[in-house]
């Protein structure tokens, strides 16, 4: 994969159109690193990091702090991150599978009706950033953290917040527009990969303390992982196509074998993503509430290294898969497509039997991607049951299958703009 990557950008690098679309990519993504230095005002940051370390960084909010780069522990002004564009998101993919009206708009309003949808998610985006900007400030004040405590100083923080989230959506759309592509996503790594060098400590520390035996399991693990992700994202099923013959005027056509190819995962890395937004969520609220005097409980039935919490992942991640495989990919209306065009599937007669065995197929191959992810994401959270594993590896599990999913999703965006780009240049 390190190889096929780096030869895609270099050969994207060459072409002058993509290398200013990384560059801007690039830019965009100091400007969020740069933020995410600038400090929410009126707290006692120090404070605020120390007693998230030692009180914390071992529940679901140390999740929340791995996705934000660390921002959240540092009380930054991108503390939220990209969690409630997240769950903005997950809230519209729902209400439009739920509500007709959203359905139609989606599906028959063309562009018009995809840009009325991200207005609504934005709308959605800035509240629940505002719903969590105040649990925040209710946590930083339980936690007697705030240099001061008035309205004013809560409207500042909860403001703060809010406009810090509502400014990164901005720049993924930014990213999404001009840059590569996949903007949030890319945005989610670059938070993950700022930090590797504390993972490396980690590391460095279980050698210090001669656990050699811990941390190669930890890298068989990551390596396992790697290789699960990469080869779960490229699997595909091919279902075999055949095209009966039929005259057009004098000329024959069709008649030719192709194959109709069914990702193993669909989604990507989307179902990953969203459920860590969700399994965290009731922790990040009763840990906003709590103010410290519930963080036993918190832990106990929402800790990372809970075994509430690894079931609730696992079948989240399934959920998500089938969840997005089926708003991606219509049996009916590939069943349809492949009839009116002469096509069928050796076996099956065109129309509702087609359409069946397609789902049947769909749904195997579904539950066989979501069960690899899950069991892969889940893995690293089992093994910190054991004393001598750092928790902090049930996170980099969650953050490696991310950051895995994200590169590759990000390649095949470059090679298609790439191709489209071959194909202009040869209609030129």
């Amino acid at each position: 994969m390190r190889f096929i990557m780096i030869e895609t950008l270099r050969n994207a690098w060459k072409i002058v159109e993509l290398r200013k679309k990384i560059l801007f990519t690039l830019l965009i993504l100091v400007i969020y690193r740069f933020g995410a230095q600038v400090f929410v005002p009126f707290v006692d940051t120090e404070a605020f990091r120390q007693i998230f370390e030692e009180q914390l960084a071992n529940t679901a909010l140390g999740l929340v702090n791995m996705m934000s780069g660390g921002a959240f522990s540092e009380a930054s002004i991108f503390s939220l991150s990209i969690q409630p564009y997240i769950n903005a998101s997950i809230i519209m993919n729902l209400l439009t599978v739920g509500i007709p009206a959203l359905e139609r708009l989606q599906k028959e309003g063309g562009e018009e009706g995809k840009k009325k949808i991200a207005a609504i998610t934005r709308y959605a985006t800035v509240f629940l950033a505002l719903l969590l900007g105040f649990g925040q400030y209710v946590l930083m004040r339980g936690y007697g953290v705030l240099h001061y405590e008035s309205v004013f100083t809560g409207v500042v923080i909860v403001l703060t917040l809010a406009a810090g989230a509502s400014f990164i959506m901005w720049l993924g759309e930014q990213i999404t527009e001009f840059g590569i592509g996949n903007g949030i996503s890319i945005i989610l790594f670059a938070s993950i990969v700022s930090r590797g060098p504390d993972m490396v400590r980690s590391g460095i520390a279980l050698i210090e303390l001669n656990q050699y035996i811990i941390l190669f399991c930890i890298l068989a693990v990551v390596l396992a992982s790697v290789t699960f992700v990469v080869y779960i994202t490229q699997a595909e099923r091919r279902l075999p196509i055949q095209y009966s013959k039929r005259m057009v005027g004098r000329k024959m056509y069709g008649g030719q074998s192709t194959y109709l190819p069914l990702k193993v995962n669909m989604s990507g890395v989307m179902p990953i993503i969203f459920a860590s937004a969700i399994v965290t969520f009731p922790a990040t609220i009763a840990g906003f509430v709590s103010g410290g005097e519930q963080n036993t409980f918190v832990e106990r039935w929402f800790g990372i290294g809970s075994f509430p919490y690894a079931i609730v992942y696992l079948l989240l991640i399934i959920a998500f898969s089938y969840f997005y495989q089926s708003i991606q990919f219509n049996p009916i209306e590939i069943a349809n497509n492949l009839k009116n065009n002469g096509g069928f599937v050796p076996g099956f007669r065109p129309g509702k039997p087609t359409s069946d065995f397609i789902r049947r197929v769909l749904n195997r191959i579904t539950f066989f991607g979501a069960l690899f992810l899950g069991v892969i994401a889940v893995m690293p959270i089992i093994m910190t049951r054991v004393p001598a594993v750092p928790t902090g590896l049930a996170m980099g599990g969650t953050s490696l299958l991310i950051v895995v999913g994200v590169a590759l999703e990000t390649v095949r965006a470059i090679e298609s703009q790439m191709m489209m780009r071959h194909y202009k240049g040869f209609l030129e």
